[in-house]
């Protein structure tokens, strides 16, 4: 029982130190601006087979840098069918920042990465072969925020996505 009490207090002391630290970001594009992405497409429905966009595209020139748009570690580099050539970095807030249809990436799972870090280049993997290479960019919340809820389609998944164009914009 006394492990188990230790164990409990260990994981709410790590839940709070992960939500202390800074959220500091950056476009995950090298050169782009918020003109490189639609700012209506978070959460625009009809979306393909996921139904909703729970990210948006920042388009530029195949091969451009895709750099950590935060501080974190690299829990997951590979290849996924719809997503194309992945990385996902868990973030500031036990937040994942996720980037997809990569042309490549140079980091494993487990890697520390900086903002403004290279992780990988500008492709069309995946569902965006033959498309205007771009990063689908989602920051999706480990720590559900049940104020995001909405009654449109799949809102209740709001409560565990933040829009990017938001946090990006913001000053």
């Amino acid at each position: 029982m006394k492990v188990l009490k230790w164990a409990l207090a260990a994981i709410i002391i790590l839940l709070i130190v992960g939500l202390l630290i800074p959220e500091k970001m950056t476009i995950p594009v090298k050169g782009a601006t918020s003109k490189d992405w639609n700012h209506n497409t978070f959460w625009y429905e009809p979306w393909g087979r996921s139904g909703v966009h729970k990210g948006i595209d920042i388009f530029g020139t195949k091969n451009t840098p895709v750099v950590a748009s935060t501080n974190g570690i690299v829990i997951f580099a590979g290849e996924l069918t719809r997503g194309g050539k992945v990385v996902a970095v868990l973030g500031p807030k036990w937040r994942v920042h996720y980037f997809a249809h990569l042309n490549d990436y140079y980091v494993s799972a487990g890697d520390v990465v900086s903002i403004n870090s290279q992780i990988g280049l500008l492709g069309d993997t995946g569902n965006a072969a033959g498309k205007q290479p771009h990063v689908h960019y989602s920051i999706l919340s480990l720590l559900p925020m049940p104020w995001l809820f909405t009654s449109q389609s799949q809102g209740w998944k709001k409560m565990f996505f933040l829009s990017p164009h938001e946090k990006l914009t913001a000053k």
